[in-house]
């Protein structure tokens, strides 16, 4: 056991310094901007100073960090209803974020779409998605069109677990698969399809369904960043050598309920099971401890992260509250129907 732990500790120190501690750091800093953010859009709603409604990432973040740090700024994602952690991720700014959720003209698009319809094609994300599988087609067509301009770009897909009931979701994984196309599908099982446990749902193994069109697939924790990076380090190397997609599988949990409003959530799942997720499973608290026990930050560092992501999040949420609306004059612009 002692030599075990001896082997893991040495593995942790040569993948810290190959990849750099900064790296680490910048992880951590992210997921705390995500955490604090959802924490305000959650008072924002409750306070009702925010329109519409929203879909928590709190406690997922090490999903979206990890993938996304694993990208380049001009590959593309598609992000879903609960999307708020894969936007930040991925280059968003915070003050135009909640500007969007505050119906502002100042946000993503011009606070029309709101919380799940936010999009960025200077960062590379291609928009949430209200749909339930909505955006698988749109990141393999993604995909398509790098492979067809002879790029090397990458497209992540998004989804939760209740998406592997949607038939686009197969239709495009055996597109990708027959064209060795250059996506990821990342599979966020947060547990519950809305109010049900996925158990219900879906029948058999989850990776069974891409590894059905011959799609080499991984399941890993997703509440450990440093998981999600390396796995999908390695297939973002492999979508770009052209050898086609992969299909990630992240176990992780959302502290929320399926929406902001959502008052079942004491009824289908206890809350010894949300104690234990956010007790022993916390992705922030995690790495947190991994970045202290290596010396790679201490515990005023990582406080002291806090409190500059927070102060971040307070200037933002002033500049989307005193940011002006939209004019009812374009309400007919920037419509495609």
């Amino acid at each position: 056991m002692a030599q075990a732990k001896t082997a893991r500790q040495g593995q942790d120190a040569s993948q810290s310094a190959a990849i750099g501690d900064e790296l680490w750091l910048g992880m951590y800093r992210q997921m705390i901007r995500i955490r604090l953010f959802e924490e305000q859009v959650n008072d924002l709603y409750k306070t009702a100073r925010m329109p519409g409604l929203a879909h928590l990432y709190s406690g997922e973040e090490a999903v979206a960090v990890g993938v996304c740090v694993a990208l380049r700024r001009d590959d593309y994602i598609t992000s879903t209803h609960r999307g708020h952690g894969h936007c930040l991720a991925k280059g968003a700014s915070v003050d135009r974020m909640f500007a969007e959720l505050l119906g502002k003209e100042a946000g993503y698009c011009k606070g029309k779409g709101g919380s799940m319809h936010i999009a960025d094609q200077d960062t590379g994300n291609l928009g949430a998605n209200a749909i339930v599988g909505g955006s698988a087609g749109i990141a393999t067509g993604a995909a398509f069109s790098s492979k067809m301009r002879g790029a090397d770009q990458v497209a992540v897909c998004f989804f939760g677990d209740g998406a592997l009931g949607q038939g686009i979701v197969y239709e495009v994984m055996n597109m990708a698969s027959l064209w060795k196309l250059p996506v990821i599908y990342v599979c966020e099982n947060n547990l519950y399809n809305e109010y049900t446990h996925f158990s219900e749902t879906t029948a058999g193994g989850l990776t069974a369904r891409a590894q059905a069109f011959g799609i080499p697939s991984e399941e890993v924790d997703g509440q450990d960043v440093r998981a999600v990076y390396a796995t999908t380090s390695a297939m973002v190397e492999r979508a770009r050598r052209g050898e086609g997609p992969s299909f990630l599988l992240c176990n992780t949990y959302r502290y929320f309920g399926h929406h902001v409003g959502d008052i079942q959530r004491a009824y289908y799942r206890s809350k010894e099971e949300e104690e234990h997720w956010k007790t022993e499973r916390d992705p922030i608290t995690l790495l947190g401890q991994w970045l202290t026990e290596r010396s790679i930050a201490d515990a005023d560092a990582l406080d002291q992260m806090t409190r500059e992501a927070r102060a971040e999040i307070e200037a933002s949420v002033d500049f989307a509250l005193n940011a002006p609306f939209p004019e009812a004059s374009e309400v007919d612009q920037d419509v495609y129907a």
